[in-house]
């Protein structure tokens, strides 16, 4: 089936230039697809556009009164092809972006003035939860993801490394001890992340692939890193967490990082995804821009910020 919008396009042309010849040249294609495109417009609507003469084209009254609809059609065709053109271009329009509670709390709403300010078309809605949303079904334009990314659907930027740390409270080591092996973890109170499998609720993995784990076991666990951090800092338990979540609370010494006789299990990154089936609009590639060139020079991954083996990074 030819296509309809072509069709219309070349009976608007021969109304306007009076010849199938004239349009063709026009529209860029040959006089025997203009006129199969006229021929297949005018069976489709069962009545003829145009009166043929040997030396003109002219428009019957049902092309007369088609013509009218024909360009209001057009026209908005180009409207609505212009304004997407320049949603591709320019930094404009609604961006939904979705991110992880603590993460979107902590690093992303911070930044968003800033991102604002510098593209004042822009309007953010953002969403923060901690499962793994749809992006298409729920319309999400960007989210951040942390961790391993398991979607080939999806097209990502890694924005930052994203470390973690073992730390407890100095109150809760005055109190129980500072445990120096992981195998010692055993005989602690090591709050559990219940969405992590890595840092979970009854293992926690370490080394940098994450193969060596120690079996640990609390009286807290929480969907929610910002309720362990809490209760950590009240003395309640050892966290094994990501620095971005505990970074402030290092810096003002309410919890101190565990040297321990294996390194912390590096998740794999912080990233910005968006499905692959779209070319991302300019406010998706600007917002990506301008949070990679923040999160990538964030306190919280900070060399000076101590690691999980009492260490300085490097």
């Amino acid at each position: 089936m030819l296509d309809r919008v072509t069709g219309m396009q070349v009976f608007s042309r021969v109304a306007a230039l009076g010849s199938l010849s004239a349009a063709s040249r026009a529209l860029g294609m040959s006089q025997t697809m203009a006129t199969k495109h006229m021929a297949a417009l005018e069976d489709r609507l069962g009545t003829k556009l145009l009166h043929r003469t040997t030396r003109r084209l002219s428009l019957t009254e049902a092309g007369r009164n088609y013509l009218e609809a024909v360009e209001r059609i057009l026209a908005d065709i180009e409207q609505a092809d212009a304004e997407a053109a320049v949603e591709v271009a320019e930094v404009r329009g609604t961006l939904r972006l979705n991110a992880p509670v603590s993460f979107g709390i902590r690093e992303i709403a911070p930044m968003l003035p800033e991102l604002c300010a510098l593209h004042p078309g822009l309007t953010i809605d953002l969403g923060l939860n901690d499962r793994v949303v749809d992006l298409i079904e729920e319309g999400w334009d960007l989210v951040i993801r942390i961790g391993d990314l398991k979607s080939s659907s999806l097209v990502a930027r890694r924005l930052a490394p994203c470390p973690t740390v073992v730390c407890a409270a100095p109150k809760y080591i005055a109190k129980h001890g500072r445990p120096e092996t992981i195998a010692a973890l055993k005989d602690h109170n090591c709050l559990g992340y219940t969405l992590s499998r890595d840092v979970g609720v009854d293992r926690w993995n370490f080394g940098r692939d994450g193969k060596v784990s120690a079996p640990v076991k609390a009286n807290l666990k929480a969907n929610n890193g910002d309720v362990l951090v809490a209760a950590a800092v009240a003395g309640q338990g050892i966290i094994y967490q990501p620095t971005f979540l505990v970074a402030r609370e290092i810096a003002a010494c309410e919890l101190v990082p565990l040297k321990l006789d294996h390194p912390t299990r590096e998740f794999d990154g912080i990233y910005a995804a968006y499905p692959s089936d779209r070319r991302p609009p300019a406010k998706v590639r600007a917002t990506i821009d301008f949070l990679g060139g923040r999160l990538g020079t964030a306190p919280t991954r900070d060399p000076r910020l101590p690691s999980a083996n009492g260490s300085k990074r490097r």
